[in-house]
């Protein structure tokens, strides 16, 4: 490809990002507005549509803590992991 050709890309790409940055946003402004409209309630129907919002539990462990208190166990059950992280400026 042309420096040209990838600076089209590079452009079309950006703004393709901005497009679904954009539709991010607003979904999450109306996933707002239904979870203000729902409350404390934990099923909501409307139409053909049922939105459930409910507490979910998990259990994590708090690796700061952890590395804290037993540093040598922590670092026995630490591993290293290497990715190519992709950013266009």
């Amino acid at each position: 490809m042309s420096n040209t050709e990838l600076t089209a890309k590079i452009r079309e790409l950006r703004e393709l990002q901005a497009l679904i940055d954009q539709a991010e946003a607003e979904a999450e402004a109306i996933r707002d507005l239904l979870k203000a409209h729902m409350g404390d309630q934990e099923e909501l129907r409307a139409g053909e549509y049922k939105v459930t919002w409910k507490p979910v539990t998990s259990s994590r462990v708090d690796t700061r803590a952890l590395k804290a208190a037993f540093p040598e166990l922590a670092a026995r059950f630490t591993t290293r992991t290497t990715i190519r992280r992709f950013i266009v400026a």
